[in-house]
Protein backbone atom coordinates (compact mmCIF):
# COMPACT_ATOMS: atom_id res chain seq x y z
CA UNK A 1 0.00 0.00 0.00
CA UNK A 2 1.58 3.49 -0.84
CA UNK A 3 2.77 6.05 1.63
CA UNK A 4 0.37 8.44 2.42
CA UNK A 5 1.46 11.97 0.41
CA UNK A 6 3.56 14.30 2.81
CA UNK A 7 3.90 17.91 2.84
CA UNK A 8 7.41 17.54 0.95
CA UNK A 9 5.47 15.64 -1.68
CA UNK A 10 2.93 18.34 -1.66
CA UNK A 11 5.60 21.29 -2.14
CA UNK A 12 7.46 19.54 -4.93
CA UNK A 13 4.05 19.16 -6.71
CA UNK A 14 3.70 22.56 -5.94
CA UNK A 15 6.85 23.88 -7.36
CA UNK A 16 6.65 21.23 -10.32
CA UNK A 17 3.06 22.87 -11.16
CA UNK A 18 4.66 26.93 -10.86
CA UNK A 19 7.38 25.69 -13.25
CA UNK A 20 4.74 24.04 -15.83
CA UNK A 21 3.02 27.84 -15.89
CA UNK A 22 6.26 29.89 -16.06
CA UNK A 23 7.43 31.29 -12.49
CA UNK A 24 9.88 30.63 -9.52
CA UNK A 25 8.90 30.36 -6.01
CA UNK A 26 9.75 33.10 -4.52
CA UNK A 27 7.18 33.97 -1.59
CA UNK A 28 6.99 31.48 1.48
CA UNK A 29 5.15 28.40 1.01
CA UNK A 30 4.07 27.67 4.15
CA UNK A 31 -0.02 28.16 4.49
CA UNK A 32 -1.72 24.84 5.70
CA UNK A 33 -5.11 24.43 4.26
CA UNK A 34 -6.76 25.57 7.41
CA UNK A 35 -4.72 28.58 7.22
CA UNK A 36 -5.46 29.32 3.49
CA UNK A 37 -9.46 28.84 4.02
CA UNK A 38 -8.50 31.52 7.69
CA UNK A 39 -7.74 33.58 4.99
CA UNK A 40 -10.73 34.24 3.12
CA UNK A 41 -13.04 33.76 5.95
CA UNK A 42 -10.82 36.71 7.44
CA UNK A 43 -11.53 38.80 4.17
CA UNK A 44 -15.18 37.94 4.13
CA UNK A 45 -15.22 38.82 7.57
CA UNK A 46 -19.24 38.64 8.52
CA UNK A 47 -18.11 40.97 11.41
CA UNK A 48 -17.32 43.83 9.09
CA UNK A 49 -19.61 43.59 6.19
CA UNK A 50 -22.62 41.98 7.90
CA UNK A 51 -22.38 44.80 10.66
CA UNK A 52 -21.06 47.59 9.09
CA UNK A 53 -23.60 47.36 5.96
CA UNK A 54 -26.73 46.39 8.33
CA UNK A 55 -28.20 48.92 7.36
CA UNK A 56 -27.84 48.75 3.42
CA UNK A 57 -30.17 45.35 3.97
CA UNK A 58 -32.20 46.42 6.61
CA UNK A 59 -33.17 49.93 5.44
CA UNK A 60 -34.17 48.59 2.22
CA UNK A 61 -36.85 45.54 2.97
CA UNK A 62 -36.76 45.04 6.19
CA UNK A 63 -36.08 41.44 7.96
CA UNK A 64 -36.92 39.72 4.48
CA UNK A 65 -33.52 41.29 3.33
CA UNK A 66 -31.66 38.60 5.71
CA UNK A 67 -34.22 35.91 6.05
CA UNK A 68 -34.65 35.99 2.56
CA UNK A 69 -32.27 38.15 0.61
CA UNK A 70 -29.03 36.87 2.33
CA UNK A 71 -29.29 32.91 1.57
CA UNK A 72 -30.32 34.23 -2.07
CA UNK A 73 -27.38 36.26 -2.55
CA UNK A 74 -25.02 33.22 -0.36
CA UNK A 75 -25.98 30.71 -2.85
CA UNK A 76 -24.70 33.24 -6.01
CA UNK A 77 -21.61 33.66 -4.17
CA UNK A 78 -21.29 29.65 -3.75
CA UNK A 79 -21.97 29.53 -7.36
CA UNK A 80 -19.17 31.76 -8.29
CA UNK A 81 -16.50 30.40 -5.44
CA UNK A 82 -17.05 26.87 -7.06
CA UNK A 83 -16.32 28.13 -10.35
CA UNK A 84 -13.87 30.29 -9.33
CA UNK A 85 -12.38 26.91 -7.44
CA UNK A 86 -12.35 24.78 -10.48
CA UNK A 87 -10.43 27.08 -12.51
CA UNK A 88 -8.07 27.78 -9.49
CA UNK A 89 -7.28 24.02 -9.15
CA UNK A 90 -6.02 24.31 -13.25
CA UNK A 91 -4.03 27.26 -12.28
CA UNK A 92 -2.84 28.05 -8.36
CA UNK A 93 -0.70 30.98 -8.88
CA UNK A 94 -0.68 34.43 -7.12
CA UNK A 95 -3.06 36.95 -8.91
CA UNK A 96 -5.56 34.19 -9.72
CA UNK A 97 -8.02 35.54 -11.47
CA UNK A 98 -5.82 37.56 -13.85
CA UNK A 99 -3.43 34.15 -14.63
CA UNK A 100 -6.68 32.67 -15.13
CA UNK A 101 -8.27 34.81 -17.80
CA UNK A 102 -4.94 35.57 -19.26
CA UNK A 103 -4.42 31.93 -19.89
CA UNK A 104 -7.71 30.96 -21.01
CA UNK A 105 -8.97 33.95 -22.95
CA UNK A 106 -5.55 35.94 -23.89
CA UNK A 107 -3.19 38.30 -22.60
CA UNK A 108 -6.00 41.91 -22.82
CA UNK A 109 -8.18 39.71 -21.08
CA UNK A 110 -6.15 39.32 -17.89
CA UNK A 111 -4.68 43.10 -18.02
CA UNK A 112 -8.23 44.28 -18.02
CA UNK A 113 -9.58 41.29 -15.10
CA UNK A 114 -6.26 42.44 -13.02
CA UNK A 115 -7.15 46.06 -12.81
CA UNK A 116 -10.58 45.60 -11.65
CA UNK A 117 -9.45 42.98 -9.00
CA UNK A 118 -7.12 45.37 -8.10
CA UNK A 119 -8.75 47.91 -8.27
CA UNK A 120 -11.29 45.81 -6.14
CA UNK A 121 -9.20 44.57 -3.46
CA UNK A 122 -8.33 48.36 -2.55
CA UNK A 123 -11.79 49.77 -2.55
CA UNK A 124 -12.61 46.64 -0.50
CA UNK A 125 -9.73 47.62 1.63
CA UNK A 126 -11.16 51.49 1.74
CA UNK A 127 -15.03 50.66 2.91
CA UNK A 128 -13.26 48.00 5.67
CA UNK A 129 -11.15 50.77 7.36
CA UNK A 130 -13.81 53.13 6.99
CA UNK A 131 -16.73 50.86 8.21
CA UNK A 132 -14.09 50.39 11.56
CA UNK A 133 -13.73 53.79 12.01
CA UNK A 134 -17.52 54.65 11.86
CA UNK A 135 -18.29 51.03 13.51
CA UNK A 136 -15.91 51.72 16.67
CA UNK A 137 -17.69 55.54 16.62
CA UNK A 138 -21.13 54.09 16.85
CA UNK A 139 -20.82 52.03 19.41
CA UNK A 140 -18.71 53.54 22.08
CA UNK A 141 -18.99 57.30 21.37
CA UNK A 142 -22.76 57.68 19.39
CA UNK A 143 -22.62 61.42 20.14
CA UNK A 144 -19.33 62.46 18.55
CA UNK A 145 -19.76 63.76 15.01
CA UNK A 146 -16.93 62.19 12.95
CA UNK A 147 -15.42 64.71 10.45
CA UNK A 148 -14.41 63.67 7.43
CA UNK A 149 -10.81 64.85 8.02
CA UNK A 150 -10.80 62.92 11.42
CA UNK A 151 -12.01 59.83 9.09
CA UNK A 152 -8.91 60.17 7.04
CA UNK A 153 -6.87 60.25 9.47
CA UNK A 154 -7.93 57.22 11.23
CA UNK A 155 -7.96 55.01 8.33
CA UNK A 156 -4.71 55.99 7.32
CA UNK A 157 -3.42 55.10 10.75
CA UNK A 158 -5.00 51.66 10.37
CA UNK A 159 -3.88 51.11 6.80
CA UNK A 160 -0.53 52.21 8.03
CA UNK A 161 -0.90 49.37 10.81
CA UNK A 162 -1.76 46.32 8.64
CA UNK A 163 0.76 47.54 5.99
CA UNK A 164 3.32 47.15 8.66
CA UNK A 165 2.14 43.83 9.39
CA UNK A 166 2.25 42.51 5.85
CA UNK A 167 5.77 43.73 5.59
CA UNK A 168 6.57 41.20 8.23
CA UNK A 169 5.77 38.43 6.07
CA UNK A 170 3.43 35.89 5.76
CA UNK A 171 4.58 33.83 9.29
CA UNK A 172 3.26 37.18 10.79
CA UNK A 173 0.15 37.35 8.73
CA UNK A 174 -0.75 33.50 9.16
CA UNK A 175 -0.82 33.94 12.44
CA UNK A 176 -3.29 36.77 12.72
CA UNK A 177 -5.61 35.64 10.21
CA UNK A 178 -5.62 32.04 12.15
CA UNK A 179 -6.84 33.21 14.54
CA UNK A 180 -9.54 35.41 13.32
CA UNK A 181 -10.64 32.88 11.17
CA UNK A 182 -11.87 31.52 14.96
CA UNK A 183 -12.60 34.59 16.52
CA UNK A 184 -14.86 35.27 13.92
CA UNK A 185 -16.75 32.86 14.41
CA UNK A 186 -16.51 32.94 18.13
CA UNK A 187 -18.09 36.08 18.56
CA UNK A 188 -20.54 35.16 15.38
CA UNK A 189 -21.79 32.53 18.02
CA UNK A 190 -21.87 34.73 21.43
CA UNK A 191 -23.49 37.22 19.59
CA UNK A 192 -26.02 34.87 18.01
CA UNK A 193 -26.78 33.24 21.95
CA UNK A 194 -26.87 36.60 23.54
CA UNK A 195 -29.70 38.38 21.43
CA UNK A 196 -31.36 35.47 21.03
CA UNK A 197 -31.66 35.21 25.26
CA UNK A 198 -32.13 38.95 25.61
CA UNK A 199 -35.09 39.17 22.67
CA UNK A 200 -38.26 39.57 24.27
CA UNK A 201 -39.97 37.22 21.65
CA UNK A 202 -39.05 35.29 18.82
CA UNK A 203 -41.17 36.27 16.06
CA UNK A 204 -39.93 34.47 12.68
CA UNK A 205 -42.32 35.84 10.75
CA UNK A 206 -39.98 39.07 10.69
CA UNK A 207 -37.41 37.09 8.61
CA UNK A 208 -40.17 36.80 5.64
CA UNK A 209 -41.92 39.81 5.58
CA UNK A 210 -40.84 42.38 2.60
CA UNK A 211 -41.15 46.20 4.43
CA UNK A 212 -40.45 48.81 2.63
CA UNK A 213 -38.19 50.67 4.44
CA UNK A 214 -36.61 52.62 1.51
CA UNK A 215 -36.77 56.90 2.19
CA UNK A 216 -35.67 56.31 5.82
CA UNK A 217 -33.76 58.00 7.86
CA UNK A 218 -36.21 60.94 6.28
CA UNK A 219 -33.70 63.39 6.61
CA UNK A 220 -30.63 61.37 5.15
CA UNK A 221 -32.32 57.78 3.47
CA UNK A 222 -30.26 54.85 3.20
CA UNK A 223 -32.10 54.84 0.19
CA UNK A 224 -34.29 56.19 -1.68
CA UNK A 225 -37.75 56.17 -1.63
CA UNK A 226 -39.32 53.85 -3.96
CA UNK A 227 -42.81 52.44 -4.11
CA UNK A 228 -41.58 48.63 -5.57
CA UNK A 229 -41.56 46.52 -2.65
CA UNK A 230 -39.95 44.16 -5.36
CA UNK A 231 -36.93 46.40 -6.08
CA UNK A 232 -36.57 47.52 -2.26
CA UNK A 233 -36.12 43.89 -1.62
CA UNK A 234 -33.44 44.03 -5.01
CA UNK A 235 -31.56 46.98 -3.25
CA UNK A 236 -31.08 44.83 -0.48
CA UNK A 237 -29.01 42.42 -1.94
CA UNK A 238 -26.30 44.98 -1.70
CA UNK A 239 -25.63 43.83 2.21
CA UNK A 240 -24.63 40.12 1.42
CA UNK A 241 -23.12 40.82 -1.88
CA UNK A 242 -20.63 43.54 -0.58
CA UNK A 243 -20.06 41.06 2.83
CA UNK A 244 -19.59 37.85 0.87
CA UNK A 245 -16.89 38.66 -1.16
CA UNK A 246 -13.11 38.78 -0.91
CA UNK A 247 -12.83 35.12 -0.86
CA UNK A 248 -10.90 35.29 -4.30
CA UNK A 249 -8.00 35.63 -1.25
CA UNK A 250 -7.06 31.56 -0.94
CA UNK A 251 -6.15 32.03 -4.83
CA UNK A 252 -4.22 35.09 -4.80
CA UNK A 253 -2.29 33.18 -1.60
CA UNK A 254 -1.53 29.97 -3.99
CA UNK A 255 2.35 30.56 -4.28
CA UNK A 256 2.22 30.58 -0.23
CA UNK A 257 -0.23 27.86 0.05
CA UNK A 258 1.02 23.60 0.54
CA UNK A 259 -1.01 21.42 -1.64
CA UNK A 260 -2.48 24.49 -3.82
CA UNK A 261 -4.05 22.55 -6.56
CA UNK A 262 -6.23 20.88 -3.78
CA UNK A 263 -6.71 23.49 -0.93
CA UNK A 264 -6.92 27.06 -2.90
CA UNK A 265 -10.34 25.88 -4.07
CA UNK A 266 -11.23 24.01 -0.81
CA UNK A 267 -10.62 27.50 0.94
CA UNK A 268 -12.57 29.47 -1.58
CA UNK A 269 -15.53 27.33 -1.64
CA UNK A 270 -15.71 26.67 2.50
CA UNK A 271 -14.87 29.96 3.39
CA UNK A 272 -18.26 31.19 1.39
CA UNK A 273 -20.26 28.56 2.66
CA UNK A 274 -19.06 29.20 6.34
CA UNK A 275 -19.67 32.68 6.35
CA UNK A 276 -23.33 32.26 4.21
CA UNK A 277 -24.59 29.93 7.24
CA UNK A 278 -23.07 31.92 10.12
CA UNK A 279 -24.17 35.12 8.97
CA UNK A 280 -27.42 34.26 8.27
CA UNK A 281 -28.13 32.56 11.70
CA UNK A 282 -26.24 36.02 13.64
CA UNK A 283 -27.49 38.78 11.49
CA UNK A 284 -31.41 36.80 11.82
CA UNK A 285 -30.61 36.94 15.58
CA UNK A 286 -30.43 40.65 15.27
CA UNK A 287 -33.52 41.22 14.12
CA UNK A 288 -35.39 38.79 15.99
CA UNK A 289 -33.89 40.74 19.03
CA UNK A 290 -34.62 44.37 18.13
CA UNK A 291 -37.22 46.39 20.04
CA UNK A 292 -39.05 48.19 17.12
CA UNK A 293 -38.18 47.67 13.42
CA UNK A 294 -39.11 50.89 12.46
CA UNK A 295 -37.23 52.51 14.63
CA UNK A 296 -34.32 51.00 13.82
CA UNK A 297 -34.47 51.30 10.36
CA UNK A 298 -35.22 55.38 11.31
CA UNK A 299 -31.40 54.74 12.97
CA UNK A 300 -30.72 54.68 9.68
CA UNK A 301 -26.59 54.11 9.69
CA UNK A 302 -26.92 53.34 12.91
CA UNK A 303 -29.29 50.71 12.44
CA UNK A 304 -27.12 47.50 13.47
CA UNK A 305 -25.95 49.99 16.97
CA UNK A 306 -29.59 50.55 18.08
CA UNK A 307 -30.71 47.36 17.37
CA UNK A 308 -27.68 45.77 19.58
CA UNK A 309 -28.16 48.32 22.53
CA UNK A 310 -31.86 48.18 22.76
CA UNK A 311 -31.76 44.79 23.20
CA UNK A 312 -28.92 43.81 25.70
CA UNK A 313 -27.28 44.88 28.11
CA UNK A 314 -24.99 48.27 27.37
CA UNK A 315 -21.89 46.66 28.85
CA UNK A 316 -22.38 43.17 27.02
CA UNK A 317 -23.10 45.29 24.49
CA UNK A 318 -20.11 46.68 24.04
CA UNK A 319 -17.96 43.27 24.43
CA UNK A 320 -19.64 42.66 21.25
CA UNK A 321 -18.82 45.25 19.55
CA UNK A 322 -15.10 45.02 20.77
CA UNK A 323 -15.09 41.97 19.33
CA UNK A 324 -16.65 42.73 16.19
CA UNK A 325 -13.94 45.41 16.07
CA UNK A 326 -11.25 43.04 16.27
CA UNK A 327 -12.50 41.43 13.71
CA UNK A 328 -12.87 44.12 11.24
CA UNK A 329 -9.30 45.01 11.39
CA UNK A 330 -7.96 41.58 11.21
CA UNK A 331 -10.29 41.81 7.98
CA UNK A 332 -8.43 44.77 6.40
CA UNK A 333 -5.28 42.92 7.45
CA UNK A 334 -6.13 40.18 5.56
CA UNK A 335 -7.33 41.84 2.52
CA UNK A 336 -3.91 43.74 2.09
CA UNK A 337 -2.53 40.34 1.96
CA UNK A 338 -4.33 39.65 -0.88
CA UNK A 339 -4.38 42.83 -2.61
CA UNK A 340 -0.91 42.79 -2.34
CA UNK A 341 -0.04 39.36 -4.27
CA UNK A 342 -2.23 41.04 -7.12
CA UNK A 343 -0.26 43.59 -7.33
CA UNK A 344 2.89 41.70 -7.01
CA UNK A 345 1.69 38.85 -9.70
CA UNK A 346 0.66 41.76 -12.26
CA UNK A 347 3.99 43.61 -11.77
CA UNK A 348 6.27 40.27 -12.06
CA UNK A 349 4.77 40.00 -15.66
CA UNK A 350 4.89 43.95 -16.17
CA UNK A 351 1.30 45.10 -15.92
CA UNK A 352 1.76 48.04 -13.52
CA UNK A 353 3.73 51.21 -13.64
CA UNK A 354 7.37 50.52 -12.14
CA UNK A 355 6.82 46.81 -12.05
CA UNK A 356 10.72 46.31 -11.20
CA UNK A 357 9.69 48.01 -7.76
CA UNK A 358 6.66 46.51 -6.85
CA UNK A 359 7.48 43.17 -8.06
CA UNK A 360 10.55 43.04 -5.58
CA UNK A 361 10.35 40.55 -2.85
CA UNK A 362 12.08 41.37 0.81
CA UNK A 363 14.91 38.62 0.97
CA UNK A 364 14.30 39.01 4.97
CA UNK A 365 10.40 38.58 4.90
CA UNK A 366 9.75 37.41 1.64
CA UNK A 367 6.67 39.88 1.14
CA UNK A 368 6.33 41.94 -1.34
CA UNK A 369 6.87 45.61 0.72
CA UNK A 370 6.23 48.41 -2.59
CA UNK A 371 3.20 46.23 -3.75
CA UNK A 372 1.70 46.20 0.14
CA UNK A 373 2.49 49.45 0.97
CA UNK A 374 1.36 50.79 -2.29
CA UNK A 375 -2.11 48.95 -2.21
CA UNK A 376 -2.65 50.27 1.99
CA UNK A 377 -1.76 53.93 -0.21
CA UNK A 378 -4.42 53.60 -2.63
CA UNK A 379 -7.11 52.60 -0.14
CA UNK A 380 -6.18 55.81 2.07
CA UNK A 381 -6.48 58.26 -1.37
CA UNK A 382 -9.61 56.59 -2.16
CA UNK A 383 -11.81 57.77 1.02
CA UNK A 384 -10.45 60.91 0.01
CA UNK A 385 -12.27 60.77 -3.28
CA UNK A 386 -15.58 59.73 -1.00
CA UNK A 387 -15.85 59.38 2.41
CA UNK A 388 -19.06 57.80 1.71
CA UNK A 389 -19.37 54.28 3.09
CA UNK A 390 -22.23 52.87 1.22
CA UNK A 391 -20.33 54.36 -2.28
CA UNK A 392 -17.54 52.97 -1.18
CA UNK A 393 -18.91 49.25 -0.65
CA UNK A 394 -20.89 49.48 -3.88
CA UNK A 395 -17.94 50.05 -5.90
CA UNK A 396 -15.61 47.45 -4.50
CA UNK A 397 -18.47 44.76 -5.13
CA UNK A 398 -18.91 46.13 -9.08
CA UNK A 399 -14.83 45.50 -9.07
CA UNK A 400 -14.42 42.57 -7.69
CA UNK A 401 -17.42 40.53 -9.31
CA UNK A 402 -16.47 42.11 -12.43
CA UNK A 403 -12.68 40.66 -11.72
CA UNK A 404 -14.76 37.44 -10.93
CA UNK A 405 -17.24 37.09 -14.04
CA UNK A 406 -14.55 37.56 -16.31
CA UNK A 407 -12.53 34.72 -16.59
CA UNK A 408 -15.48 32.44 -15.35
CA UNK A 409 -17.22 33.66 -18.67
CA UNK A 410 -14.05 32.55 -20.37
CA UNK A 411 -13.69 29.51 -18.55
CA UNK A 412 -17.29 28.55 -20.16
CA UNK A 413 -16.46 29.37 -23.34
CA UNK A 414 -12.99 27.61 -22.80
CA UNK A 415 -14.58 24.60 -21.15
CA UNK A 416 -14.12 21.05 -23.14
CA UNK A 417 -12.50 23.23 -26.15
CA UNK A 418 -9.42 25.10 -25.55
CA UNK A 419 -9.26 24.19 -21.81
CA UNK A 420 -9.26 20.99 -21.52
CA UNK A 421 -6.88 19.88 -19.05
CA UNK A 422 -8.10 20.50 -15.03
CA UNK A 423 -6.77 20.16 -11.72
CA UNK A 424 -7.55 17.78 -9.02
CA UNK A 425 -10.41 20.08 -8.08
CA UNK A 426 -13.35 20.23 -10.63
CA UNK A 427 -17.34 20.00 -10.73
CA UNK A 428 -17.78 17.82 -13.70
CA UNK A 429 -20.63 18.63 -15.51
CA UNK A 430 -22.02 21.01 -13.35
CA UNK A 431 -19.51 23.57 -14.10
CA UNK A 432 -21.33 25.25 -17.33
CA UNK A 433 -24.76 25.53 -15.61
CA UNK A 434 -23.10 27.06 -12.17
CA UNK A 435 -21.12 29.43 -14.89
CA UNK A 436 -24.13 30.66 -15.95
CA UNK A 437 -25.81 31.08 -12.83
CA UNK A 438 -22.61 33.23 -11.68
CA UNK A 439 -22.75 35.21 -15.28
CA UNK A 440 -26.46 36.04 -14.64
CA UNK A 441 -25.89 37.26 -10.66
CA UNK A 442 -22.73 39.08 -11.28
CA UNK A 443 -24.69 41.29 -13.98
CA UNK A 444 -27.66 41.74 -11.51
CA UNK A 445 -25.43 43.16 -8.37
CA UNK A 446 -23.88 45.49 -10.88
CA UNK A 447 -26.94 47.08 -11.76
CA UNK A 448 -28.17 47.41 -8.44
CA UNK A 449 -24.79 48.82 -7.26
CA UNK A 450 -24.45 51.48 -9.39
CA UNK A 451 -28.48 52.62 -8.42
CA UNK A 452 -28.93 56.04 -6.14
CA UNK A 453 -27.55 57.15 -4.40
CA UNK A 454 -24.49 55.39 -4.99
CA UNK A 455 -24.72 57.29 -8.40
CA UNK A 456 -20.55 57.90 -7.92
CA UNK A 457 -20.15 54.07 -8.46
CA UNK A 458 -21.23 54.48 -12.11
CA UNK A 459 -18.98 57.40 -12.52
CA UNK A 460 -16.23 55.62 -11.08
CA UNK A 461 -16.25 52.28 -12.76
CA UNK A 462 -17.53 54.26 -15.85
CA UNK A 463 -14.16 56.47 -15.51
CA UNK A 464 -12.26 53.27 -15.01
CA UNK A 465 -13.44 51.36 -18.30
CA UNK A 466 -12.90 54.23 -20.36
CA UNK A 467 -9.57 54.18 -19.21
CA UNK A 468 -8.36 50.74 -19.55
CA UNK A 469 -9.36 50.92 -22.81
CA UNK A 470 -7.45 54.10 -23.87
CA UNK A 471 -4.50 52.19 -21.91
CA UNK A 472 -5.05 48.90 -23.70
CA UNK A 473 -5.31 50.58 -27.32
CA UNK A 474 -2.58 53.28 -26.40
CA UNK A 475 0.40 51.20 -24.67
CA UNK A 476 -0.35 47.93 -23.10
CA UNK A 477 -1.50 46.23 -26.23
CA UNK A 478 2.48 46.81 -27.51
CA UNK A 479 4.26 46.59 -24.17
CA UNK A 480 2.74 44.09 -22.05
CA UNK A 481 4.23 40.46 -22.32
CA UNK A 482 0.90 38.90 -20.17
CA UNK A 483 1.99 35.93 -18.26
CA UNK A 484 4.94 33.69 -19.11
CA UNK A 485 2.87 30.33 -20.73
CA UNK A 486 5.58 28.48 -18.93
CA UNK A 487 8.61 30.18 -21.11
CA UNK A 488 11.29 30.14 -18.20
CA UNK A 489 14.52 32.39 -17.92
CA UNK A 490 17.70 30.13 -17.72
CA UNK A 491 18.27 31.70 -14.67
CA UNK A 492 14.56 30.89 -13.51
CA UNK A 493 14.79 27.35 -14.13
CA UNK A 494 18.06 26.87 -12.10
CA UNK A 495 16.23 28.55 -9.34
CA UNK A 496 13.57 26.27 -9.76
CA UNK A 497 15.77 23.02 -9.99
CA UNK A 498 17.56 24.32 -6.59
CA UNK A 499 14.23 24.94 -5.13
CA UNK A 500 13.42 21.45 -5.87
CA UNK A 501 15.86 19.43 -4.73
CA UNK A 502 15.75 21.52 -1.40
CA UNK A 503 13.00 20.67 -1.02
CA UNK A 504 13.63 16.62 -1.38
CA UNK A 505 16.27 17.40 0.97
CA UNK A 506 13.72 18.39 3.64
CA UNK A 507 15.84 21.97 3.77
CA UNK A 508 14.75 25.26 3.54
CA UNK A 509 15.13 26.69 -0.45
CA UNK A 510 16.74 29.59 -1.71
CA UNK A 511 14.01 31.74 -3.01
CA UNK A 512 15.92 34.67 -3.34
CA UNK A 513 17.66 34.05 -6.40
CA UNK A 514 14.26 32.72 -8.22
CA UNK A 515 13.24 35.98 -9.51
CA UNK A 516 13.50 36.89 -13.21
Amino acid sequence: MPDAPTDRDATADDLRTLHRLGYAQELARVLGGFSNFALSLSIICILAGGLTSFHVGFCAAGGAAIGLGWPVVCLLSLAVAATMGQIASAFPTAGGLYHWAAILGGRGWGWATAWFNLAGLVTVLAAIDVGVVQFAVAAFAPDVKLDPSTQFTAVALIAASQALLNHLGIRVTRVLTDFSGYWILVVAVVMTITLLVYADSLDFGRLVTLTNFTGTPAEQPIWPRTESVGWAFALGFLLPAYTITGFDASAHAAEETVGASANVPRGIVRSVLVSGVFGWVMLAAVVLAMKDPAATAAAGEGAFAHALFGAVPRVAAWGLCGGAVVAQYLCGLATVTSASRVAFAFARDGGLPFSERVRHVSPRFRSPPVAIWGVAIAAVLFTAYTPVYSTITAVCVIFLYVSYVVPTAIGLLAHGRWWTTFGPWHLGLWFRPLAVVSLAGCAGLIVVGMQPPNEAAAVVVGGVVAVLVVGWFAVARRTFPGPPHGVLTAHQRDAIRAAEAAVHQNSPPDHSAGRP
